[in-house]
Parts: structure tokens; sequence; C-alpha cells
């Protein structure tokens, strides 16, 4: 078994936010952009002339892969950080850049499938395991650098994930608007080159502490399976699919986020609330995992976002906040409330479950069993909106409010499916995730 060094010496500390803290948010700031995709992808169905419902499997396939390239490069992520810091800078600029060729070439030959799979594999294939990779790099180095404040140096960093749309959105905006309509490409190609010497700088600086000795070559290390199993498997089962719910749910709400707001008359302000919806997803991933670094079991972070989720849904349930709320300041009060707190639940979830981990495994395969669990968000990314939209598409009908056409029964009928899994997640926190003392 290897060794750790839990401080540090003073002097590396002074360095912890050059080598930890700015090369994880260089990388994390680049794949957030990610959940971007709903400011252009409406441009990129016209411009290449398929219906948008086409278009949207490229950000689910992006999704899919962020999980299942963490999950298999996981143990790449463990041996070496600047190799997979270096896949990740690539590949995401690589993807970034040929959804813009594909994009380019769609606009001259509408309707072309090939346009439609090129965009599908570069953002979706190419770009997501530069998600996966960018988002598990810097995340063990992080906990090795501040020891004591896991849950803080892991939140700051994954708050830039969640911040990367509200920081990127006006930017996006501006650039779609500046180049007319050969915008929609010149932003990807552009974009390609900026975030490359982001996420190469964050390459760069990333760097693990002195103190902490990988295994030596040819030293035998337990296999991922061996270290899950010192605990009872529906341990790890458990927080697997806590993790899964957590994000099928808030992709479920988020999916449905600008029209909802249109039901309760909104329309105007939807851009500022997908702002304010984007910073309590940051606060989130911020505050939560700060908060459990205080607790005894850090599980119960868990307990009270899925309780504040429960409590939110069933109020805009029982009073019908989303089809009756147009006019009615009380209503509109509860769903504003419900889908902040969704919001800052869902990015709370991401930056817990990696010192959640490392408190029942502890931190020799860390990026390993992190990557593993983030199949999860593989599998929800293919689940949560797409039910989502099947629930609206299938419930309800669609009535005029403000001159929008919205389907508040449909968007109302999500949240019985939402409540059901939060539920569902809740027991998964008393009964099968065990109380551990932090590690």
């Amino acid at each position: 078994m290897s060794s750790s060094s839990q401080n540090p010496t003073k002097g590396l500390r002074e360095n912890r936010w050059i080598r930890a803290v700015i090369p994880a948010l260089l990388l994390h700031c680049s794949v957030g952009t990610v959940y971007c995709w709903s400011i252009f992808s409406q441009e990129i169905s016209e411009y290449i002339g398929f219906n948008k419902s086409a278009v949207e499997w490229a950000f689910s396939f992006a999704i899919f892969f962020l999980g299942m390239s963490a999950a298999f490069l996981g143990n790449v992520v463990e041996k070496d950080i600047h190799k997979s810091s270096l896949i990740a800078a690539v590949c995401f600029a690589l993807g970034m850049a040929g959804t813009g060729f594909f994009i380019f070439y769609g606009g001259g030959h509408k309707g072309s499938l090939l346009a439609l799979i090129g965009i599908y594999i570069s953002y979706g294939f190419i770009m997501g395991i530069g998600l996966g990779t960018g988002y598990l790099s810097p995340v063990k180095t992080l906990m090795l650098w501040f020891p004591d404040k896991k849950g803080l140096a892991t939140g700051l960093a994954v708050a830039g994930f969640g911040a990367a749309k509200a920081i990127a959105s006006p930017l996006m905006q501006k650039m779609l608007s500046g180049f007319g309509e050969t915008g929609i490409y010149k932003m990807f190609l552009i974009l390609a080159v900026v975030y490359f010497v982001m996420m190469f700088v964050g390459h760069l600086l990333l760097k693990k502490p002195e103190g902490w000795h990988e295994p030596a070559k040819g030293e035998k290390k337990p296999s991922i399976m061996e270290v899950i199993k010192t605990k009872p498997i529906t341990n790890y089962v458990g927080i697997w699919l806590m993790f899964y719910i957590n994000i099928t749910c808030g992709l479920a709400l988020i999916s449905q986020e600008k029209s909802i707001v249109k039901c309760i008359g909104l329309a105007a302000s939807a851009g500022i609330i997908s702002t304010v919806s984007a910073i309590f997803n940051a606060g989130g991933r911020l505050g939560f995992s700060a908060w459990a670094d205080k607790l005894k079991d850090r599980n119960t972070i868990y307990k009270i976002i899925f309780i504040l989720s429960i409590v939110s849904t069933l109020l805009v349930m029982l009073t019908g906040a989303i089809k009756n709320g147009s006019g009615n300041v009380l209503f509109i009060i509860l769903v504003l409330a419900l889908i902040f707190i969704v919001n800052a639940g869902y990015g709370g979830g991401f930056s817990n479950v990696p010192t959640l981990l490392s408190d029942h495994y502890g931190m020799e395969s860390i990026s390993a069993i992190h990557g593993i669990t983030l199949s999860a968000w593989a599998f929800a990314g293919l689940t949560g909106n797409q039910i989502a939209t099947w629930i609206v598409g299938h419930t309800g009908s669609n009535i005029d409010i403000e001159g929008h056409s919205v389907n508040p029964i449909g968007y109302q009928n999500v949240l019985y499916f939402t409540i059901i899994l939060y539920i569902i997640a809740m027991l998964f926190c008393c009964f099968f995730v065990k109380n551990s003392k932090k590690k």
C-alpha cells in the first residue's frame, strides 16, 4: 500500500492555489460550458436544416461519454494527471473545432446526414472524452492539497463547472449576434482555441503535493473492486444510485426550466432567471461541500438536499403553482424557489460525491472509484431530460400564455416523476449508505 502525507510542508502549502485550485478552475470553467448547449442548439438546428429534437442528441451523447470516459479512463487519471489533463485539453478543443466544422458543412448542405453525425461525433464523443477526463483530473489533487478542507477545495473547483454557463453565456450570445448568420460555426472555432489555451495552462500548472507518494513500479495495488468490497457492496450501490437519481431529477427539471418560467408569466426575465439558477448551481457546489466538512458524516448533506428538494417539489405540486402561477405572486415565488433549490442540490450532489467516496474508501484509488461513479452521470444524461420531454409530450396540452405556447400540466406532471425518485434516493441514504468517519 502506498503512503501519503496528510499535511504538505509549509512551503508547499503556499503553492496549492497555483498547483491545484487555479488549474482546476481553468479546466472546469472550460468543460463546464457543455451546459451552454441550450443557448445555441436552436441556431444549430436551423443552420444545418434539422429539427431541434434531432440535434438535441448531441448534448445527451456528450453527457453520456463524459461519464463513460471518466469511468474507463479513471485509472489513467489515477496514474498520471498530466497525461489525463493533456488528453482533456486536446479532445475538448478538437471536439469544439470539429463541431464548428460540421456546422459550417451543414450550412452549405442543408439536411446533410453527414453534418448531423459529424456533430454527434465531435460534440458528443470526442468532446465527451475531454469532458470526462477534464472533470476528473484535478479532483484528487485538490483533496491532497487540502486534506482538512477537502469539501471546500473540491467545491470551489467544481463550482467553476457550474458557473461556466453563467460566465460563458453572455459571451456566446454576443458572438452569435456579432458574427451574424455565420456566427454559430465561427463561435465554435474561436472557443476551441480559447479553451485549449485555458486547459493547456491548467495542464501545465496541475501538480500533486510532494508529500504524496504513488505506488512504486511493480508494487501491487488493490483493484477497484477490492477497494469497493472493503465495505458491503450495497454501500457503493447506494452512493451510485443517490448520485444517479439526483442528476436525473435535476436534468428533468432544468431541461424544462425555460418553458416553466414562461408558464408563470416571466418569459421576459428568462435569461436573468437562467443566470441566477446557474449561480445557485455553482453556489450549491461550493456551499454544500464546505458545509459537509463540518459534519461528522458527509452523507448528511445528501439527506438535506433530498429533503429540501422533496419539500419544494411537494409545495409546487399541491398548489399547482406551475399551471396556476401566471399573475400569482405566491405561486411564482414557489416555482422559482423550486428551480433554485433543485439547481443548488444538483450542484451540491456533484461536489460531495468525491469526498464522500474518499471518506468511505480512502484516497488510494479515489480517481478510479470517482470515475466509475461518474457513469451514473452518463446514464442520467440519457434519461433525465429525455423522460421529462416524453412526459411533457404525452400529457397535458399546449396553451397560450402571454404569446408563448406552453404545456403547464405536462411540466407539472414531471414533478410526480421527480418526487418519487427523490423519495427513493432518500431511502437509499437512510438504509444502504452507512455512516463513515472522515479519513
